[in-house]
């Protein structure tokens, strides 16, 4: 664990330290901002799961507002930008949309416990599980959940941090989540931040 410490601890001497303090500036607008487009990072969170995260951002900038939409034209939009999973996906948007009001709701009156916001959206929103559930909260402001993706669990391996897990059981992402937080205290971060640091070693990109 000292050695990636150390590696984070060089990015952060970096102008990637810029870039993440940008990107976290950037969550922070909105997840105060316009309902409608903290529902499109929902969406977006959707989209990503078992699939590519830029082709996502290229497929929520084409459709320009997903509460707009109705199932079948999400459909089609996701199938065009070559969502690999366009009909499933486009079926919870849809669902999604039927409950914006009560998903803004949990979001206000749980925002001072993450742990059990994730857990009631991964529990009441189709298409989203722990790691999509994190990454939405992340996009909006959160800063106490990890993304455990297989990128995250590719280097923590690579490192002897953790053996592979064979599934991602929510029990097993809390157990990794546990280990992401001793590595962020380490590097005087929290687990929003050290995402972004993670997925630069990883992919060599700051994205969302």
């Amino acid at each position: 664990m000292s050695g990636l410490v150390e590696d984070i601890e060089k990015l952060k001497r970096s102008e990637i330290h810029k870039l993440v303090n940008a990107r976290m500036s950037e969550f922070r607008v909105l997840g105060g901002g316009d309902p409608d487009k903290i529902f499109d990072e929902l969406s977006f969170c959707i989209m990503t799961a078992n699939f590519n995260a830029q082709r996502s951002i290229d497929i929520q900038k084409a459709v320009g507002g997903f509460r707009r939409l109705g199932e079948k034209e999400l459909a089609s939009m996701l199938k065009e930008g070559g969502h690999r999973f366009p009909a499933a996906r486009a079926k919870y948007i849809a669902d999604a949309q039927e409950k914006a009001l009560e998903i803004a709701h949990e979001i206000m009156m749980m925002k001072g416990d993450e742990q059990a916001l994730r857990k009631w959206l991964a529990e009441n929103v189709r298409g989203i599980g722990y790691k999509e559930a994190s990454h939405f909260m992340r996009n909006i402001g959160f800063t106490d959940v990890a993304i455990i993706d297989f990128h995250i669990i590719d280097l923590l391996v690579r490192r002897d941090i953790i053996e592979r897990p064979k599934t991602l059981t929510p029990k097993k992402y809390l157990e990794v989540e546990a280990v992401l937080r001793g590595i962020a205290k380490k590097a005087g971060l929290n687990l929003a931040e050290l995402d972004l640091y993670l997925w630069y070693m990883e992919t060599g990109k700051i994205l969302k």
